[in-house]
């Protein structure tokens, strides 16, 4: 009785160990000592769990760039008001974002977005971080 105690206590450790090994430290994947302002037209919001994505592509230097920013899951962002259609494709935005610490990769993690003709906002209030 104590070994199948023993080994489903193994077992499960194992299991969350493998889980938390899995979500990737954002430190790790974006520089948080740098921030990145990206004005554009958004492409496609992602509206799901473990996190979401906002699409946006911006004008720089005359060329369009494609930029991926990774936000909160659906239920952290729920919680912050934010919808599945909170947000439109075509809306114009404003992201301030942390780069990713890949040169030239255009990744960066959520800091806060504006949607300038409503006022829409996320990530100027207190609990309005990326968890």
């Amino acid at each position: 009785m104590i070994n199948k105690f023993r080994l489903s206590v193994a077992a499960v450790a194992a299991v969350a160990a493998v889980a938390a090994y899995a979500h990737h430290s954002y430190g790790a994947t974006y520089d948080t000592n740098k921030q990145v302002t990206l004005t554009g037209k958004l492409t496609q919001f992602v509206y799901r769990n473990p996190h979401s994505f906002v699409n946006v592509d911006i004008t720089k230097g005359g060329e369009v760039q494609h930029w991926s920013v990774e936000w909160g899951g659906s239920a952290q962002l729920a919680n912050a008001g934010v919808k599945r259609d909170s947000l439109k494709v075509g809306d114009q935005v404003e992201i301030t974002g942390n780069p990713s610490r890949v040169p030239g990769e255009l990744r960066a993690l959520m800091v806060a977005l504006e949607r300038p003709s409503d006022g829409f906002s996320w990530g100027r209030r207190p609990g309005e971080t990326v968890e």
